[in-house]
């Protein structure tokens, strides 16, 4: 898109909403650097600004952040123009944060609590109290979820040691921060198989890998090792030589004696999709098509040699994987019982119970 007087730029990382502004000809100037023609605009006032990200919103076919929550500035706020964070918390420039996801389907938040559970216990170990109880958190999402009238996509929230100044330390932030913002998306269950390669990006450490934490940098470079390959992700395999997971979900295997294989969680996150996987599998072992479900240590060879492949992830929540590195898995296609489990899932997601699904009270 080209660039104007009046552009920003907008990059979501993992949910995550900054903007940036790129101005050009302004009149209130001011010189840059020895001999530069290159002029930076002062905004004058705050007026100003919000008036040139409005300028930019104004464009914006479809609101894709419906609805944010800030504690920092203390309430729901629906115009996208304000869903921004300070400079100086230090989940921005420390990553000394931690986050979730939770998914909205057909107005209900699928998984809410156990999300909400998981996401205490990153904050705990990444040593960030919560400016509010559980109660009170649930409640914000919640609350968030109607004010966005949205009725399928994700809320994402995090908790930060909070603003304060640029130090290492968070000891100058005088409260943490929780942030939520709901993304309009598109969650459908997916049936096409995709290509993925084994990454060469270290993974993360047991200790960081296990806590959904911000540091995301590693995923980053991993998915886009993948992408430039192109394949859809990347798998990762620790110095063990067992598989891992993904950079950003879960990965299970059905092997030709057809059991359910998920490689086990000391580490790497245990993802609340593939936990809920393990609890829904043994009806396909009472049905007679699975002959057993378990977690256990996988190696590469193993992996490769499966008769399925699949990713494992709140959003998707199950994608098929038909190649790897270049070589197919099992015969190549989608499986039959990648797609029984699927289904599964899905069911529960629509229709399941309701320790699963919250009704979502829309405004």
């Amino acid at each position: 898109m080209e660039k104007s007087s009046s552009s920003c730029d907008q990059k979501l990382v993992d949910g995550l909403l900054c903007v940036a502004f790129i101005p050009f000809c302004f009149e209130d100037t001011l010189e840059v650097g020895n001999g530069s023609d290159f002029k930076v605009h002062i905004f004058s006032s705050s007026s100003e600004l919000l008036e040139n990200l409005h300028k930019k919103w104004s464009s914006v076919k479809k609101q894709p952040y419906p609805a944010m929550y800030s504690s920092v500035f203390g309430g729901i706020i629906l115009d996208p123009a304000m869903m921004v964070l300070p400079i100086d918390d230090h989940m921005v420039h420390r990553g000394h944060g931690v986050f979730d996801t939770a998914i909205i389907l057909d107005g209900y938040l699928y998984e809410l609590d156990v999300h909400l559970e998981r996401f205490l216990r990153s904050a705990s170990e990444a040593k960030i109290s919560s400016p509010f109880p559980r109660s009170v958190l649930r409640s914000i999402l919640v609350q968030l979820s109607a004010a966005s009238q949205c009725k399928k996509g994700t809320l994402r929230y995090w908790l930060s040691a909070g603003p304060g100044d640029f130090l290492l330390s968070p000891a100058g932030c005088t409260t943490s921060a929780f942030y939520a913002v709901v993304i309009d998306d598109d969650i459908s269950q997916h049936k096409d198989g995709v290509k993925v390669i084994t990454s060469t990006v270290p993974m993360k450490s047991p200790q960081f890998a296990t806590m959904k934490n911000v540091n995301y940098l590693p995923n980053v470079l991993s998915q886009m090792e993948a992408e430039e390959k192109g394949s859809f992700a990347s798998i990762w395999v620790d110095d063990e030589g067992y598989i891992a997971e993904g950079p950003n979900v879960n990965v299970a295997f059905i092997n030709h004696d057809k059991e359910l294989l998920i490689p086990s969680f000391d580490k790497i996150l245990s993802g609340c999709t593939v936990k809920r996987l393990l609890a829904l599998a043994p009806k396909l072992v009472e049905q007679g098509h699975l002959k057993a479900v378990r977690t256990t240590n996988i190696t590469v060879e193993e992996a490769k040699g499966a008769a399925e492949m699949m990713f494992v992830g709140s959003t998707l929540p199950i994608l098929p994987i038909i190649t790897w590195d270049e070589q197919p898995i099992g015969d190549g296609k989608v499986g039959e019982l990648t797609m029984a489990l699927s289904d599964l899932l899905w069911d529960d997601m629509l229709a399941g119970p309701e320790t699963q699904r919250l009704p979502v009270p829309h405004v």
